[in-house]
């Protein structure tokens, strides 16, 4: 379905007497120098983007990529036009989960066609924000990719702050005084990161190739505002390997954790243990009943077997309790 489309002459949206869907009319619509058409559309299936790509002469292997979805980050040449590949990213907090989308850019002289899967990164608020701007959106096309690039990477930004969070909080629960089961939380955060390090590692190279001005159809010009999209991308996978490292650091320290109270528990067992086990062996020394045995016919001889077995688990219990046992 197409979210909106418009005419731009020097960073101003012109009224079109057309339909939104009459692409033909759009773009001969654009007519003085300089002029483009913005399209962007939501999910399209293969007939409706079919006939953009015959208005627009895209390449029909470009086209299948932005149909089917599902690609990996990239910026290809194809012929007039360029095709860019983008991952949006979400946070849903209450399942710990990063969800993915995908934003498919077609750039040619006279236009730009964004195709948008998922719910992730809205472009209504790109473009409606851009047509404030007139002077950058008088750039064009260019204007238009740096405004969908600066949007998904403050997307990035804002899902590893919300991993930061988390990461935050496993970590003072696995350093807590508390009994704590994190490493299944540990292990869902750490597939999250690599979800969002399969988005934002790739686009690397499509944005220094922007930054550099060395991309064809990519105004020079526009160079500046792409380095600060790329500086924002690069801490992005900063952010991305640190919250790994600690992560790795945090499950080490939980399995350590796990041992140590495993082996406080035994200590713990073993001092219980004890403090029967001897009690048992007095009890079973003069539970013999051999004949020859002068405690059994002495008048306290009962009330000294108790005493000696009350006395001994009161020793072992000093003794294990200083020991930290108990």
């Amino acid at each position: 379905m197409i979210v909106d489309s418009a005419v731009y002459r020097h960073g101003v949206r012109l009224p079109v007497d057309c339909h939104l869907h009459d692409y033909a009319a759009l773009r001969a619509a654009a007519s003085a120098e300089h002029d483009f058409v913005w399209v962007g559309l939501y999910e399209p299936s293969h007939i409706e983007l079919g006939e953009i790509a015959k208005a627009f002469d895209l390449h029909p292997l470009a086209v299948e990529d932005a149909v089917v979805a599902h690609q990996r980050p990239k910026l290809e040449r194809y012929e007039n036009n360029l095709f860019l590949v983008l991952k949006t990213l979400w946070y849903v907090d209450e399942d710990d989960a990063v969800e993915t989308g995908e934003i498919n850019v077609f750039i040619g002289d006279d236009f730009v066609i964004t195709v948008r899967h998922g719910r992730g990164s809205a472009l209504s608020d790109a473009r409606h924000d851009l047509e404030k701007k007139q002077t950058v959106l008088d750039h064009g096309p260019s204007a238009v990719i740096y405004a969908v690039c600066d949007a998904v990477v403050d997307g990035y930004t804002a899902v590893v702050a919300e991993l930061q969070t988390d990461v935050d909080e496993v970590e003072a629960s696995v350093f807590s005084d508390k009994r704590t089961q994190d490493g299944d939380r540990i292990y869902v955060l750490k597939r999250e990161l690599s979800e969002v390090r399969r988005a934002v590692l790739p686009l690397r190279e499509p944005m220094r190739r922007f930054a550099t001005g060395t991309v064809d159809l990519v105004e020079a010009e526009a160079a500046p505002f792409f380095r600060d999209v790329s500086d924002h991308l690069a801490q992005a996978a900063e952010e991305i390997d640190t919250l790994d490292s600690l992560l790795s650091s945090a499950f080490d320290a939980h399995v350590s954790r796990i041992a140590m109270q495993q082996n406080d528990d035994m200590r713990k067992i073993s001092a219980g243990a004890a403090l029967v086990v001897v009690p048992t062996l007095i009890a079973g020394v003069y539970g013999m009943n051999f004949r020859h045995m002068p405690e059994l016919d002495w008048t306290f001889g009962y009330p000294f077997a108790l005493l000696l077995m009350a006395s001994t688990m009161a020793g072992l219990w000093i003794f294990f309790k200083k020991a930290g046992w108990f």
